[in-house]
């Protein structure tokens, strides 16, 4: 590839500068060893069907933030969740169920003495007097059980290219990458990797940066493209070979009382756009354009299960999660990207426990509280 004439910098696999974070100082390491070769464990989700008008005395504290502006994507919310909605499916197996807005310090330092047995929530932090509290390092300091992965492990999937890396370190396959950064002096930087790449931000969710210009040809496109992430967006831009075969996403559940895990994949096809592409885009996915169905073919299906859960596994996640995999030419199933707290409206984790288990949303957000609280 030619010299950049642009201030580029190729950067290493970092975490985000943030604020300093009170309260927390613990370890959570990346587990040592992974392994894709368990079978495929059925969780048995009827036990929570058939004992729902049993309501138990256990205590449900549902959490959000406040939101003034309505905005649909806050930053320091993982999940959107419809707490009401929530609310009215806990309520018909726990008869103590409740929704709280923590607003301030105040309000933490509460739950914290209310001590629920259980947190149901999507926030992954607050900020009080410039102060950064990550909702889930809280919770385990105060020895209350929450749903999803820790905060170490949620750092590890958030940038995109430190969680290539991770996996990458653990065996597993992934499209060969490059981190631009337009923010650092410019040095002189080949790209080893062919035309033509895909390119997105390197932080983010639901596709957002991702559109028909992400899949790039040339050099004009790839400064085009770059530009606008990080103008646009103020984010790094990731810049990976493209992969050309059929994309998936698996979905995770664990099971806490014996960490087995059950792989549910599903295929996600994207329709082609004006140049013959399939890109799951942004506006795809807000509009609902794409199709998705059970993965059928029992080799493929087991492929596919053994890359998300050793993935999920070298990523420290925990509870349930989401892997997103595209094969590549030769039909070798390659990791994208993860998302260890995948949205919890009718998505992708939903539709890959519909189609994999036959649950129904209610199954699902009863099966992921029980599942903590009996761990």
């Amino acid at each position: 590839m030619e010299k950049s004439k642009r201030p580029w910098a190729l950067l290493g696999c970092s975490h985000d500068e943030r604020r300093p974070e009170i309260v927390i100082k613990q370890l959570h390491p990346v587990p040592s060893t992974v392994s894709g070769s368990e079978n495929i464990i059925k969780i048995d989700f009827t036990n929570s069907q058939n004992q729902r008008k049993l309501k138990t005395n256990q205590i449900i504290e549902i959490i959000t933030v406040p939101n003034p502006d309505g905005r649909k994507n806050q930053k320091n919310v993982a999940i959107t969740i419809n707490a009401k909605l929530i609310h009215s499916i806990l309520s018909k197996k726990y008869s103590k169920v409740s929704i709280t807005e923590i607003s301030t310090l105040e309000c933490l330092t509460k739950l914290a003495k209310r001590k629920p047995d259980l947190v149901f929530s999507g926030v992954k932090y607050f900020e009080f007097e410039e102060n950064q509290i990550w909702l889930n390092d809280f919770l385990e300091l105060n020895h209350i059980r929450y749903i999803g992965s820790n905060h170490a492990a949620l750092d590890r999937e958030h940038h995109k290219g430190f969680a290539k890396s991770i996996v990458k370190q653990a065996g597993i396959l992934t499209a060969d990458y490059v981190i631009i950064n337009t923010n650092k002096v410019s040095v002189d930087n080949n790209m080893n990797i062919p035309y033509p790449v895909f390119v997105k931000p390197v932080r983010g969710g639901d596709s957002i940066g991702i559109d028909d210009l992400s899949l790039v040809f040339d050099r004009k496109q790839l400064d085009a493209k770059v530009d606008q992430i990080c103008n646009v967006l103020n984010c790094d831009a990731l810049v990976e070979s493209y992969l050309t075969g059929r994309e998936f996403s698996v979905g995770i559940l664990e099971d806490e009382r014996t960490n087995l895990l059950t792989a549910m994949p599903i295929e996600i096809i994207a329709p082609k756009n004006e140049r013959g592409h399939r890109v799951l885009d942004h506006e795809i996915k807000r509009l609902d354009q794409e199709t998705v169905r059970k993965v059928k073919n029992k080799t493929l299906h087991k492929k596919l299960s053994e890359v998300g859960k050793s993935a999920f596994k070298a990523l420290g996640g925990r509870s349930f999660g989401r892997i997103d995999i595209r094969l590549c030419a030769k039909g070798l199933p390659h990791f994208v990207e993860a998302n260890l707290m995948p949205g919890l409206s009718k998505g992708y984790f939903y539709r890959s426990c519909a189609l994999n288990l036959n649950m129904t949303y209610d199954d699902m957000i009863l099966l992921l509280c029980s599942n903590r609280l009996n761990s």
